[in-house]
């Protein structure tokens, strides 16, 4: 399954969480079918901002999973281009290797 929430919070265009599809997804969680919400937003402070509400919001489920998509270098990049913020990400985001 899966919810859109038709943008995302953003204070400087007048977009607060009201005006996004946030309170459609709380009911659906709220019905108790719901066993994880993976967070796909944006990399930007707004998506972040959008994240770190609905994360707040849904602490109230304690047996939902929260997630978000990994963030960092993709396959095929190279790190010499990579910015402090994309390695950042992708160090905190790491996996084990396994053989």
């Amino acid at each position: 399954l899966y919810h859109v929430l038709g943008g995302i919070i953003s204070p400087m265009d007048g977009v607060g969480p009201s005006d996004i599809e946030i309170d459609s997804l709380m009911k659906r969680v709220e019905q108790g079918e719901i066993q994880e919400v993976i967070l796909a937003l944006p990399t930007t402070m707004e998506g972040d901002t959008t994240a770190f509400y609905i994360a707040r919001k849904l602490a109230a489920f304690p047996e939902v999973s929260i997630t978000t998509i990994a963030r960092g270098v993709a396959i095929g990049d190279e790190l010499q281009y990579a910015d402090e913020l994309t390695l950042g990400k992708s160090i905190i985001n790491r996996i084990p290797y396994k053989n």
